[in-house]
Protein backbone atom coordinates (compact mmCIF):
# COMPACT_ATOMS: atom_id res chain seq x y z
CA UNK A 1 0.00 0.00 0.00
CA UNK A 2 1.58 3.25 -1.03
CA UNK A 3 0.73 6.68 1.48
CA UNK A 4 0.50 9.86 -0.78
CA UNK A 5 0.53 13.12 0.86
CA UNK A 6 -1.48 16.21 -0.49
CA UNK A 7 -0.58 19.64 0.60
CA UNK A 8 -3.04 22.24 -0.90
CA UNK A 9 -1.66 25.79 -0.20
CA UNK A 10 -3.80 28.57 -2.43
CA UNK A 11 -5.95 30.85 -0.86
CA UNK A 12 -8.43 30.20 -3.07
CA UNK A 13 -11.03 26.98 -2.91
CA UNK A 14 -14.28 26.60 -5.69
CA UNK A 15 -11.81 28.49 -8.10
CA UNK A 16 -8.52 27.40 -7.57
CA UNK A 17 -6.71 25.60 -10.63
CA UNK A 18 -3.45 24.27 -8.32
CA UNK A 19 -6.52 22.72 -5.83
CA UNK A 20 -7.88 21.21 -9.02
CA UNK A 21 -4.77 19.97 -10.20
CA UNK A 22 -3.82 18.09 -7.02
CA UNK A 23 -7.09 16.60 -6.97
CA UNK A 24 -6.69 15.45 -10.53
CA UNK A 25 -3.27 13.91 -9.58
CA UNK A 26 -4.22 12.20 -6.36
CA UNK A 27 -7.51 10.67 -8.00
CA UNK A 28 -4.55 9.20 -10.55
CA UNK A 29 -2.86 7.80 -7.06
CA UNK A 30 -5.87 7.00 -5.36
CA UNK A 31 -6.88 2.73 -5.43
CA UNK A 32 -8.00 0.37 -2.83
CA UNK A 33 -4.14 -0.43 -2.19
CA UNK A 34 -3.72 3.51 -1.50
CA UNK A 35 -4.05 5.73 1.46
CA UNK A 36 -4.40 9.56 0.95
CA UNK A 37 -3.68 12.27 3.62
CA UNK A 38 -4.73 15.80 2.90
CA UNK A 39 -3.25 18.97 4.70
CA UNK A 40 -4.82 22.40 3.78
CA UNK A 41 -2.02 24.84 4.72
CA UNK A 42 -4.79 27.37 4.97
CA UNK A 43 -6.42 25.87 8.23
CA UNK A 44 -4.36 25.06 11.46
CA UNK A 45 -0.90 26.26 10.43
CA UNK A 46 0.88 29.00 12.06
CA UNK A 47 4.14 30.39 12.14
CA UNK A 48 7.18 28.93 13.75
CA UNK A 49 8.14 31.19 16.73
CA UNK A 50 11.15 31.39 19.63
CA UNK A 51 8.97 28.97 21.57
CA UNK A 52 7.75 26.39 19.43
CA UNK A 53 11.39 26.46 17.83
CA UNK A 54 12.72 25.66 21.32
CA UNK A 55 9.62 23.53 22.33
CA UNK A 56 10.55 21.22 18.96
CA UNK A 57 13.91 21.10 19.62
CA UNK A 58 13.90 19.24 22.55
CA UNK A 59 13.82 15.35 23.35
CA UNK A 60 9.89 14.14 24.32
CA UNK A 61 10.91 12.94 27.40
CA UNK A 62 12.89 16.71 28.10
CA UNK A 63 9.45 18.62 27.14
CA UNK A 64 6.75 19.54 29.57
CA UNK A 65 3.13 19.92 28.50
CA UNK A 66 3.58 23.77 27.26
CA UNK A 67 6.99 22.55 25.24
CA UNK A 68 4.45 19.52 23.50
CA UNK A 69 1.58 21.91 22.89
CA UNK A 70 4.11 24.08 21.19
CA UNK A 71 5.78 21.39 19.14
CA UNK A 72 2.37 19.53 18.40
CA UNK A 73 1.50 21.28 15.32
CA UNK A 74 5.38 20.62 13.78
CA UNK A 75 5.31 17.02 15.12
CA UNK A 76 2.20 16.11 13.07
CA UNK A 77 3.26 17.70 9.61
CA UNK A 78 6.79 15.91 10.08
CA UNK A 79 5.29 12.24 11.08
CA UNK A 80 2.61 13.59 7.38
CA UNK A 81 6.14 13.13 5.87
CA UNK A 82 8.13 10.73 7.59
CA UNK A 83 4.70 8.21 6.72
CA UNK A 84 4.47 9.48 3.07
CA UNK A 85 5.45 7.57 0.02
CA UNK A 86 4.63 9.86 -2.25
CA UNK A 87 3.76 13.64 -2.28
CA UNK A 88 1.85 16.24 -3.77
CA UNK A 89 2.63 19.92 -3.50
CA UNK A 90 -0.21 22.36 -4.79
CA UNK A 91 1.28 26.03 -4.80
CA UNK A 92 0.25 29.37 -6.76
CA UNK A 93 2.77 31.48 -7.09
CA UNK A 94 1.97 34.66 -5.01
CA UNK A 95 4.39 37.96 -5.95
CA UNK A 96 7.33 35.68 -7.42
CA UNK A 97 7.15 32.91 -4.31
CA UNK A 98 5.25 30.32 -2.71
CA UNK A 99 2.68 31.77 -0.63
CA UNK A 100 3.45 32.10 2.79
CA UNK A 101 1.28 29.46 4.49
CA UNK A 102 4.05 27.05 2.32
CA UNK A 103 6.85 28.34 4.00
CA UNK A 104 5.20 28.38 7.50
CA UNK A 105 5.46 24.90 6.61
CA UNK A 106 8.44 24.42 5.43
CA UNK A 107 9.83 26.12 8.97
CA UNK A 108 7.52 23.77 11.20
CA UNK A 109 9.39 20.47 9.29
CA UNK A 110 12.73 21.42 8.97
CA UNK A 111 14.39 20.11 11.75
CA UNK A 112 17.51 18.63 12.46
CA UNK A 113 17.92 15.10 13.68
CA UNK A 114 14.46 14.71 12.67
CA UNK A 115 14.13 15.72 8.64
CA UNK A 116 18.00 16.75 7.99
CA UNK A 117 21.16 15.74 10.15
CA UNK A 118 24.29 17.93 10.14
CA UNK A 119 27.31 16.22 8.62
CA UNK A 120 31.48 17.55 8.35
CA UNK A 121 30.35 17.82 4.35
CA UNK A 122 27.15 19.96 4.93
CA UNK A 123 23.25 18.65 5.77
CA UNK A 124 21.71 15.76 4.68
CA UNK A 125 17.77 15.07 4.76
CA UNK A 126 16.32 12.10 5.97
CA UNK A 127 12.87 11.55 4.39
CA UNK A 128 12.78 8.90 1.97
CA UNK A 129 9.39 9.78 -0.14
CA UNK A 130 10.14 7.99 -3.29
CA UNK A 131 8.64 10.93 -5.29
CA UNK A 132 7.34 14.34 -4.94
CA UNK A 133 5.05 16.17 -7.42
CA UNK A 134 4.93 20.02 -7.04
CA UNK A 135 1.94 21.80 -8.82
CA UNK A 136 3.10 25.06 -10.20
CA UNK A 137 0.15 27.44 -11.05
CA UNK A 138 1.56 31.18 -11.78
CA UNK A 139 -0.97 33.98 -13.31
CA UNK A 140 2.14 35.58 -15.41
CA UNK A 141 5.30 34.65 -14.63
CA UNK A 142 7.10 31.96 -16.70
CA UNK A 143 7.87 28.75 -14.16
CA UNK A 144 12.03 28.41 -14.47
CA UNK A 145 12.25 32.45 -15.15
CA UNK A 146 14.63 34.32 -13.56
CA UNK A 147 11.67 35.65 -11.72
CA UNK A 148 10.44 32.27 -10.30
CA UNK A 149 11.49 31.89 -6.96
CA UNK A 150 9.09 29.50 -6.03
CA UNK A 151 9.83 26.40 -7.83
CA UNK A 152 13.73 26.76 -7.51
CA UNK A 153 12.73 27.22 -3.62
CA UNK A 154 10.94 24.13 -3.35
CA UNK A 155 13.48 22.50 -5.47
CA UNK A 156 15.88 23.26 -3.14
CA UNK A 157 13.88 22.85 0.00
CA UNK A 158 12.32 19.48 -0.57
CA UNK A 159 16.42 17.98 -1.79
CA UNK A 160 17.71 19.60 1.66
CA UNK A 161 14.86 17.13 3.73
CA UNK A 162 15.56 14.31 1.25
CA UNK A 163 13.39 14.09 -1.09
CA UNK A 164 15.14 14.84 -4.27
CA UNK A 165 12.61 12.89 -6.95
CA UNK A 166 10.77 15.64 -8.03
CA UNK A 167 8.47 16.64 -10.59
CA UNK A 168 6.84 19.85 -11.68
CA UNK A 169 3.93 19.58 -13.41
CA UNK A 170 3.14 23.76 -14.31
CA UNK A 171 0.08 25.93 -15.53
CA UNK A 172 1.91 29.22 -15.82
CA UNK A 173 0.61 32.43 -16.54
CA UNK A 174 -3.07 31.65 -16.88
CA UNK A 175 -4.46 35.14 -16.56
CA UNK A 176 -2.47 35.45 -20.35
CA UNK A 177 -4.85 34.91 -23.78
CA UNK A 178 -3.32 30.82 -23.41
CA UNK A 179 -4.53 30.39 -19.97
CA UNK A 180 -7.08 28.10 -20.64
CA UNK A 181 -5.09 26.39 -22.89
CA UNK A 182 -1.80 25.99 -20.50
CA UNK A 183 -4.64 24.67 -17.98
CA UNK A 184 -5.17 21.82 -20.45
CA UNK A 185 -1.48 21.03 -21.19
CA UNK A 186 -1.46 20.58 -17.27
CA UNK A 187 -4.09 18.03 -16.97
CA UNK A 188 -2.85 16.03 -20.02
CA UNK A 189 0.93 15.95 -18.14
CA UNK A 190 -1.07 14.27 -15.39
CA UNK A 191 -2.57 11.80 -17.18
CA UNK A 192 0.36 10.70 -19.58
CA UNK A 193 2.33 10.20 -15.71
CA UNK A 194 3.67 6.88 -14.99
CA UNK A 195 3.67 6.68 -11.23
Amino acid sequence: MAKVLVIDSSIRFNDSISRELTSILADRIITDKNEITHRDLTRDIHFISDQSLNSAGKLLEERTPEDNEFASLSDTLIKELELADYLIIGSPMYNFGPPASLKAWADLVARVNRTFIYTDNGPVGLLRIKKAFIIAVTGGTAVNSNIDFMTPWLRHFLAFIGITNIEIISADGIYGNDGEEKIKLAKEKIDRLVI
